[in-house]
């Protein structure tokens, strides 16, 4: 047998997720000769049973104009955007890709055909590189599109209240301003591949039907459709098949009189072919509680069922509760109360804080274990910053892990992933994980620009693989970081390797706010106005700025105050200053990873 690594089918494989882990298993184990035997038989099933398909002669007719437009965070958008891309360009269109954060709605008014592909950000917000054209489509004064034929697809997170919010008002304001669909829109949850592709398949098949509506005879340029899928060369590990990391070390970085812990997790990457660049994230399958598992099943009037315990454990969310979630348990359970909630707005203040352990025991009713999974999706990967450089640590990825840990409606909570890996893990043990690449997050091309780097708490996970990379770089451009948290004695996380990265000159600066070591709270934002002449002076001379952590506080307090700093050293207007941070956007000099 072959010792060395074979590819395998990715994620977006037009089969189910159970069949593609049995033929990567397989393929896993084959021979040159049986791979061989293999193909040749592959290959006469489809002569002897596959339709034939046309393929494209000298001479074919002009190809289809197509525009493929998205708005994207994280870069799951980006990603299925290219993916169309290239499925569109094998079927004989003429595609071109168009990012939000670099074209107006007057880009779309000349486009015959049009795919958008939209995430929705926090509570219903567009990502934030998108912004500026989300505002200008939505303002009166926008640009009719009459007769552009659209199709979207909206990406989001059913634990949000707003769920794919972003897409459903790009579809509704596209047909408001003349615009016809060509399909209804597509909403997906985290667990988005197979939707997204049997999407982008229909879009494609739609457009090629209208643009062609007669057959197109052989030699004419008939459209081939092939599958909207991922090129073979894809990743041996990813999502679909993650890599089984060892855990080397695992170190809680807060003093043992903190009222936190922050874990330190070294992996192991040796043998997986796995890189990254600072900036990145890591995907880590997480497992869930086994006691929520138990109180899951209880309230479900399901305990003993030991196969259905395992599942629930490794493949189902159990906790995130949505509304799609009450509807699916309302179906099933009679009770008035469930009604009464979904009739008007009351759904929305009772998801907060609530798990679906508090709904089966609030409105109890005996489920089958078809009827509990039926109500579930599946576990999502957690992403974390890498905070390592593969030059620094070879072979290794660093992730900063807080422990989640709070009480609501009478119950004590852990956060899934952080409790995963705080409590439940040791040293020794793998943790099955892939590479989740953030090329909107990334260190100057130029060595020697400035940096100014943001991140409390664990937001500072990035910057000090940022540090580690301009080290191994001798880069000679100036940092300056500001960190906060709560303790300097007990949360001052990393503190070493700012002293030692200090010492070397790869740190020029570093500001601090410990919150409650002193009786008014002190945050990163009020360290950046107490320093603004100098903070100033480092974006006027070309800094580059970054900014990671909490999105709902930290991230916005710390945008104010940059807003409200380029006002004051410049003599600004509130709405210029704003206008300046957006162009440094536009600059990809503003670059955030907030969560």
């Amino acid at each position: 047998m072959s010792s060395s690594p074979l590819p395998v089918l990715p994620d977006s494989a037009p089969f189910a997720a159970d069949h593609i882990r049995a033929l990567n298993s397989v393929m896993a184990e084959t021979s040159a000769e049986q791979r061989h035997w293999l193909s040749g038989f592959l290959a006469g099933y489809h002569a002897a049973f596959a339709q034939p398909m046309a393929a494209p002669q000298p001479g074919a007719r002009a190809k289809i104009p197509l525009t493929i437009l998205f708005a994207t965070e994280s870069g799951n958008a980006e990603g299925v955007a290219a993916e169309a891309k290239k499925a569109a360009g094998r079927q004989g269109f003429a595609a071109r890709l168009l990012d939000m954060a670099d074209a107006s709605p007057a880009d779309l008014a000349a486009a015959r055909h049009l795919l958008v592909i939209a995430s929705t950000w926090g509570e219903g917000d567009p990502p934030e590189r998108a912004a500026g054209f989300y505002a200008s489509l939505m303002a009166e004064d926008a640009p009719r599109l009459e007769g552009v034929r659209f199709a979207v697809l909206a990406l989001g997170d059913s634990s949000y209240v707003n769920f794919c919010e972003v897409g459903k008002r790009l579809d509704a304001r596209l047909e408001e301003l003349g615009g016809v669909r060509l399909a209804p829109r597509t909403d997906c949850d985290l667990d988005y591949e197979a939707r997204a592709a049997d999407w982008g398949r229909d879009a494609l098949a739609e457009i090629a039907r209208i643009a062609e509506p007669e057959p197109a005879a052989a030699g004419r340029g008939a459209i081939i459709h092939v599958d909207f899928a991922t090129p073979a060369a894809a990743p041996l590990h990813s999502k679909a098949n993650p890599f089984p990391a060892e855990i080397g070390e695992l170190i809680n970085l807060n003093s043992s009189r903190s009222g936190k812990a922050t874990i330190h997790l070294e992996l192991s990457l040796a043998g997986s072919g796995l890189t990254f660049e600072p900036g990145d994230a890591l995907g880590i399958v997480v497992q869930n509680d086994p006691a929520t598992v138990e109180a899951v099943l209880r309230a479900a009037g399901l305990e003993g069922e030991a196969a259905l315990a395992a599942r629930l454990g490794e493949e189902l969310d159990i906790t995130a509760l949505s509304r799609r979630v009450i509807e699916a348990y309302a179906g099933l359970n009679p009770a008035p109360g469930l009604q009464e909630l979904l009739a008007g707005e009351g759904w929305r203040g009772y998801l907060a804080g609530r798990q679906i352990v508090d709904l089966l025991e609030e409105f109890p009713y005996e489920l089958t274990p078809e009827q509990l999974q039926g109500l579930l999706r599946k576990l999502p990967p957690r992403l974390y910053s890498v905070a390592s450089s593969l030059r620094a640590a070879p072979e290794e990825a660093h992730l900063l892990v807080g422990l989640v840990r709070y009480q609501s409606h009478g119950r004590s909570r852990t956060g899934v992933a952080s409790g995963f890996v705080a409590e439940r893990l040791r040293a020794g043990a793998t943790l099955p994980v892939y590479v989740k690449p953030n090329k909107n997050f990334r260190l100057p091309d130029e060595s020697e620009r400035p940096i100014v780097v943001i991140g409390p708490g664990t937001g500072v996970a990035p910057f000090r693989a940022f540090l580690q990379e301009r080290q191994a770089q001798d880069a000679k451009g100036p940092s300056w970081l500001f960190f906060g948290d709560r303790n300097f004695s007990h949360d001052f996380l990393y503190q070493l390797d700012w002293q030692d990265f200090l010492k070397q000159g790869v740190l020029s600066r570093i500001d601090v706010a410990f919150s409650r070591d002193q009786p008014e709270k002190i945050y990163v934002q009020h360290r950046m106005w107490q320093r603004r002449a100098e903070l100033y002076a480092w974006l006027e001379d070309g800094a580059q700025l970054y900014i990671c952590g909490d999105e709902k506080a930290m991230a916005k307090d710390v945008h104010a105050t940059l807003a409200r700093i380029v006002a004051d050293q410049s003599g600004r207007s509130a709405e210029t200053a704003e206008a300046y941070l957006a162009d440094l956007r536009k600059e990809r000099r503003y670059q955030r990873d907030v969560y």
